[in-house]
C-alpha cells in the first residue's frame, strides 16, 4: 500500500500546503532473536557444560534451542523448566515434577512448585547457564520471577549467566499499577508496573542494576555487558541482543508461549483480563479462548453463554462444567491491539463487578486480585466505584518513578508514542 505523505507549514495558525509525494513505506526488517545469533554465543559455549533454562518457546528457526546446540556440539548437563514445564504441556499452576526429557535424555529440574530456585549442588558441575524463553510482558506472567530466582542462583554461585534476548509482545508500552512490595509474591516480585515494557534482558539488567537480588547476589556488580560479547571477555551476566528490534516494534509470536495464550489477540488482552483470575469468574479457561472470554453463573442470562471444561491445557479451574453468562472479546490481533490504545482497560472488570449480584463474593476470599494488582488499593477502587480516569490518575506518580528507572536498562530504542 502507497501513502501520501503531505509537507504542511504553518503561518498564524494557518496550514499552507507547500508539497507531496507518493512513497513506498519502508520495509521492516525481521527481528532476529538473541537465540538465532549462535555466530556470537555458541563460541562462548564450545566446551562448556551448558545448564538450559528453557521451554518449548526456546526455538531457533523453528527447531527447539536444545537440539540445536546438542547438534552443534555443545554439551548440555541439565535442563531447568518454568511454569508449564519444559515441553509448554502442563497447565497453569500444575505441578510439574522432575523429570527425563525424551527427546534428549537430558535431566529436567522442575523449577516451579515447591522449588523455584536451583540449589547449589544442582550447578556444581555446571560452568555457564543459558536463559532462553519468550516472555509476553505482563507483571503477573512468572517467566520474569523465575528469571530473577536464576539470576540470583547464577551470581551467588559464581555462575557465568547467558540470556538469549527475545522481543516482547507487550514492550510497545507501560501501564498498570506499580507493585508495592507488600504484596509481593511468585506473580509480582518487584515493584514495576502491570505492562513493564522491557525485554527479559533489559529486565534482568534492572534486577541486577536497582539491586533487587537477595544479599549475596546484590554484591556482584552484574549488571554492565559489552556490545560485542566475546569468548575471551569473562562474564556474571551477558545478554545477546536481538537484531531489528525497537520498543515500537509489534513482534508476533511465532509459538504460543503457554496453553491458555492462545494467540496474539489474548496476549494483548491478558494485562486486562488476568484480573480475572482474583475474582469468583471465569476467566476462560477449559474454552476455546481463555483470557478472551470471562463470565458467571450469576451474571444476566442475555450475555453470552459459554461452559468451561476441563482440557490439555487446564484440567483443574474455576466453574468448570456450569453454564456461564459473561462476554466474549471478539477480533483479530490488530484489532484488538487498535481497540486498547496501549493501555490496559479496565472496563471489563469494571462491568462485571457493577453487574455482579453479591458483590461481597465477587473477589476471591484469598484476596489473590492483590496479588494481581500489587496492592489491595485497585480492588477498593473497583469496590468504591471510582471512574477508569480516577483510577488511570492514581497509577500516574509510580509509572513516572518506574520509567525513570527503566530508561537506565534498555537496550533497544524506546516507543515513542502512549509514555505516560
Amino acid at each position: 500500500m502507497k501513502h501520501v505523505i503531505a509537507f504542511v507549514f504553518f503561518v498564524y495558525n494557518l496550514p499552507v500546503f507547500v508539497s507531496a509525494q507518493t512513497i513506498d513505506p519502508p520495509k521492516e526488517k525481521p527481528v532476529i532473536t538473541g537465540a538465532e545469533r549462535m555466530e556470537v554465543y555458541l563460541p562462548m559455549l564450545k566446551g562448556k557444560a551448558v545448564a538450559l533454562f528453557a521451554n518449548h518457546t526456546s526455538q531457533v528457526n523453528g527447531i527447539h534451542l536444545a537440539d540445536t546446540l546438542l547438534k552443534r556440539g555443545i554439551r548440555i548437563v541439565k535442563i531447568f523448566g518454568p511454569e508449564h514445564g519444559f515441553r509448554g504441556t502442563a497447565g497453569a499452576g500444575e505441578k510439574v515434577s522432575n523429570q527425563t526429557d525424551s527427546a534428549t535424555g537430558i535431566p529436567v529440574l522442575s523449577l516451579y512448585g515447591d522449588r523455584k530456585k536451583p540449589k547449589p549442588e544442582d550447578l556444581k558441575d555446571v560452568d555457564v547457564i543459558v536463559f532462553d524463553i519468550q516472555d509476553v510482558g505482563a507483571r503477573f506472567y512468572t517467566y520474569i520471577s523465575s528469571l530473577q530466582y536464576i539470576l540470583e542462583a547464577a551470581l551467588e554461585n559464581h555462575k557465568p549467566l547467558m540470556i538469549l534476548d527475545r522481543p516482547n509482545p507487550n514492550g510497545f508500552y507501560v501501564d498498570g499499577p506499580v507493585l508495592d512490595r507488600t504484596f509481593s509474591s511468585f506473580v509480582g516480585m518487584q515493584p514495576i508496573p502491570v505492562v513493564h515494557g522491557m525485554t527479559i534482558g533489559e529486565y534482568a539488567m534492572m534486577l541486577a542494576g536497582e539491586k533487587w537480588l537477595s544479599q549475596k547476589a546484590n554484591e556482584i556488580h552484574a549488571y554492565n555487558i559489552t556490545t560485542e560479547p566475546s569468548v575471551d571477555t569473562p562474564f556474571h551476566m551477558q545478554v545477546i541482543k536481538c537484531k531489528n528490534y525497537t520498543h515500537d516494534t509489534k513482534y508476533k509470536l511465532p509459538v504460543a508461549p503457554s496453553p491458555n495464550l492462545k494467540d496474539m489477540g489474548a496476549i494483548y488482552l491478558y494485562p486486562s483480563t488476568c484480573f480475572f483470575e482474583g475474582t469468583v469468574l471465569s476467566e476462560g479457561r477449559g474454552t476455546a479462548m481463555p483470557f478472551r472470554i470471562f463470565g458467571h453463573p450469576d451474571l444476566p442470562k442475555h450475555l453470552y453463554r459459554f461452559t468451561p471444561r476441563a482440557n490439555a491445557g487446564a484440567k483443574t479451574g474455576k466453574l468448570f462444567n456450569q453454564t456461564c453468562y459473561g462476554w466474549k472479546i471478539d477480533g483479530q490481533a490488530d484489532e484488538l491491539l487498535a481497540s486498547l490504545q496501549h493501555k490496559i482497560n479496565l472496563s471489563y472488570i469494571i462491568e462485571a463487578y457493577t453487574l455482579f449480584p453479591d458483590k461481597e463474593k465477587f473477589f476471591l476470599p484469598n484476596l489473590f486480585f492483590d496479588k494481581l494488582a500489587g496492592n489491595s488499593l485497585l480492588r477498593k477502587q473497583i469496590s468504591e466505584g471510582l471512574t477508569v480516569g480516577e483510577i488511570r490518575d492514581s497509577w500516574k506518580p509510580g509509572l513516572l518513578t518506574f520509567m525513570n528507572i527503566r530508561k537506565k536498562y534498555l537496550l533497544y530504542p524506546d516507543f515513542t508514542i502512549s509514555k505516560p
